[in-house]
């Protein structure tokens, strides 16, 4: 046992170093940069349908009820590799980046709860615009870092199949943002950036019921809410003159302002997410729907002047079919093949133009020779944005990685 978890440490300072520097998205710019959601790949195969599932030894990431179900010690490590295609109307660039994107572990207490904690990406930022202010004078935008969170979740069984549950979540990290303004025919040039340190905690709760609809069907239900809370910034802004040279990589440094100290809050309010299925023994599907309120910045220092923060949704389609999940003869029917799709508002406009997200994912659960212990691939295609209007279109393609594995850590011993 000592030996996974010292395993289990080592990915945790592994995911923490990685996760701050990976992103590629012009959309990052805004706010805390592209927000991750909170789902396991297997749940993301099914268009990021959750709420309403749990499992005896697979651990959903959505509801913190389903964590009551667990029966056996569980821990699973995922990974995404994103690529994708800009386009501004007049010319595409393309690039990938590679990031982890949780850590888990989950064990039983007792026969009626269940724990789950965990390290995850929490937001991205990670881009690299220019802007052509006019034909002698550009910005060039740049920014890098974002925040990650750890989480610990308990979950309990209730009569009358209802699972209840709560997950706590701190969230810290860094956030790197600089503007860069060259003129012709100037000598100097001036960057400006900020550097804030971000941190805060959250809660979640989460119910979720199972009611026979006949001898072969569930009807599954699940509601997670997400309680107000406020993320704290603090840090540090300046401004820079450079040596106004043509070569962006030479930077010779005339004067530095002294660093002004700020300190700043992300409001976000209540989400709430609501999930139903209906599940058989091979097969389930599941519709949901998220809701929340604009995000609110005060004495915001991550906030552009043409972003305005209006109120985030998201409503997913989608399911899983196993064939048959007990055959000893064929591998392939015990396979579970998954698929869904997505519509999400962002919760901005740029430029008073609304940002929207579609797409559609797939996925495979691989069952491995050792007994509950799989193996989930998955992908996901779709577009962000729209051209024109000084915007850009994003189409990227999401492969995903997950490997889970089963074991029993508390066995009573028996004297004979």
């Amino acid at each position: 046992m000592i030996k996974k978890i010292a395993c289990i440490i080592v990915l945790f300072v592994t995911i923490n170093s990685i996760a701050q520097k990976n992103n590629i998205s012009p959309y990052s710019f805004f706010g805390i940069g592209e927000i991750n959601e909170a789902k396991s790949v297997s749940e993301l195969n099914m268009g990021g349908i959750g709420g309403a599932q749990n499992s005896l030894y697979k651990i959903h990431l959505t509801n913190p009820a389903s964590y009551a179900s667990l029966r056996l010690t569980t821990y699973t490590v995922a990974g995404n590799n994103k690529y994708l295609t800009v386009n501004d109307g007049a010319e595409k660039q393309s690039a990938s980046r590679f990031n982890l994107s949780y850590l888990a572990l989950g064990f039983p207490i007792g026969d009626k709860a269940g724990v789950v904690f965990g390290i995850q990406p929490n937001s991205n930022v990670g881009y690299s615009i220019l802007d052509n202010v006019s034909d002698t004078e550009t910005n060039l935008f740049f920014g890098e870092g974002g925040t990650n969170k750890v989480f610990l979740g308990y979950g309990h069984k209730l009569p009358y199949k209802t699972n209840i549950g709560l997950e706590g979540t701190f969230t810290f990290g860094n956030i790197e943002k600089r503007i860069l303004n060259r003129r012709e025919d100037v000598i100097l040039a001036s960057l400006y950036e900020t550097n804030s340190d971000i941190t805060g905690f959250s809660l979640k709760f989460g119910i979720q019921n199972t009611a026979k609809i006949n001898d072969k069907l569930d009807l599954k239900s699940g509601i997670t809410v997400n309680l107000e809370n406020n993320l704290k910034s603090s840090g540090t802004k300046r401004l820079v003159s450079l040596l106004n040279v043509s070569d962006p990589n030479l930077v010779i440094v005339q004067a530095t302002s002294q660093d002004e100290v700020f300190n700043s809050e992300v409001n976000s309010p209540l989400k709430t997410n609501l999930s139903i299925g209906i599940a058989h023994k091979k097969w389930y599907a599941g519709l949901e729907y998220s809701f929340q309120d604009p995000v609110i910045f005060k004495n915001n220092q991550l906030q552009s002047a043409n972003i305005e923060f209006i109120k985030t949704s998201k409503i997913s389609v989608g399911g899983f079919y196993t064939p048959k999940a007990e055959s000893l003869t064929n591998y392939w029917q015990r396979i579970t093949y998954r698929a869904g799709f997505y519509s999400k508002e962002l919760g901005y406009k740029i430029n008073d133009t609304e940002i929207k997200d579609f797409g559609m994912s797939f996925g495979l659960t691989l069952p491995s020779k050792r007994k509950l212990s799989d193996i989930n691939l998955g992908f996901d295609i779709g577009k962000k944005g729209e051209t024109g209007n000084g915007l850009v279109k994003e189409n990227y393609f999401n492969f995903r990685l997950s490997l889970s594995f089963t074991d029993k850590w508390f066995r009573k011993r028996k004297l004979n």
